[in-house]
């Protein structure tokens, strides 16, 4: 199932919908139609759990060619917010989890030359999130090395404490797209969350794809293009840390809930490994895709003096 959260128009409240056959089928109204109450934005879907997609699922396969008047939304007349506006918490950030990407950061960022031997977690405030098509601000005061990162973003299904690597897949709701904008002068004495955690740094979608419709999660191509020209690819095959690993570690001794984010780490090709460094400007178009799942595509903007 590909789920959105969506406006009709410009001033209307974010709503959660279904994308199926070019429309977006708003799901509360569906309910309606058919006397049911299903979730009304994409965080209350996730906390139903398998039973809230299940007879989501039997909804539209019921009403499929006869659908009431006024339930569903060509696509094109929408505007999509970020699958989930807000997310409660922070996003789950992953560094150097491509072996390639290990490489080139320690040549050009002064990290470590050797494999880490945990993965690497940080992370990005929730007002960090924004949509598709929304602008990353480019605040030349802030900083002159302004970076992208294309990763698969993991949508956590359930609560999970101390979860083994064996279980850990259950607890995924679903998959969507994330560029981890990074500020790479802004790093302080090691710490990376203002790097990476300042306003519209988190372009996160367009929408989540179900985890039934992946058949294997690690094995997605992914890529970046700037203006066209692709800058990143590579396939989430490669990843240090696989899902399972990632969702048991972090578990381990911080609580997952339904609707935390797991940005699983971007591949070689970022901006700063380049020769010579490359970095984003007011007027390019940055996107972001990975196979299966869909492409987030945004602007960057200039903001400030």
């Amino acid at each position: 199932m590909k789920l959105v959260t969506y406006r009709a128009s410009i001033e209307a409240e974010g709503r959660l919908g279904v994308i199926k056959d070019g429309l977006v089928i708003d799901v509360a109204r569906l309910g309606l139609a058919l006397g049911e109450t299903f979730a009304v934005d994409m965080l209350g879907l996730i906390e139903q759990g398998p039973d809230g997609l299940a007879s989501l699922a039997r909804a539209l396969e019921a009403t499929e060619g006869k659908r009431p008047a006024g339930i569903a939304v060509p696509f094109e007349n929408v505007r999509l917010m970020a699958p989930i506006p807000r997310p409660r918490k922070n996003i789950f950030g992953i560094g150097l989890n491509y072996v390639e990407h290990v490489a080139e950061s320690a040549k050009s960022l002064d990290t470590s030359k050797n494999l880490p031997e945990k993965p690497v977690v940080f992370s990005k405030p929730p007002t960090s999130v924004i949509a598709h098509g929304e602008p990353i601000q480019h605040n030349a005061a802030m900083t002159q090395q302004l970076d992208w990162e294309v990763e698969l973003a993991v949508i956590v299904g359930k609560r999970a404490t101390r979860i083994s690597k064996e279980n850990a897949m259950s607890h995924v709701f679903g998959y969507s797209v994330i560029n981890d904008v990074s500020a790479r002068d802004n790093r302080r004495a090691g710490q990376w969350i203002f790097s990476k955690g300042q306003d519209s740094y988190c372009p996160f979608g367009p929408a989540i794809i179900t985890s039934d419709e992946i058949a294997d999660p690690h094995n997605l191509d992914l890529w970046l293009r700037k203006n066209g020209e692709e800058k990143q690819r590579s396939n989430t095959r490669h990843l240090l840390f696989d899902i399972p690993t990632l969702i048991a570690d972090i578990s381990s001794g911080i609580t997952l809930e339904p609707g935390d984010i797991i940005a699983t780490g971007t591949p070689a090709g970022v901006g700063a490994g380049r020769e010579p460094q490359e970095w984003m400007w007011p007027g390019d178009v940055i996107e972001c895709g990975v196979d299966g799942i869909g492409v987030l595509v945004n602007p960057v903007v200039k903001i400030g003096a």
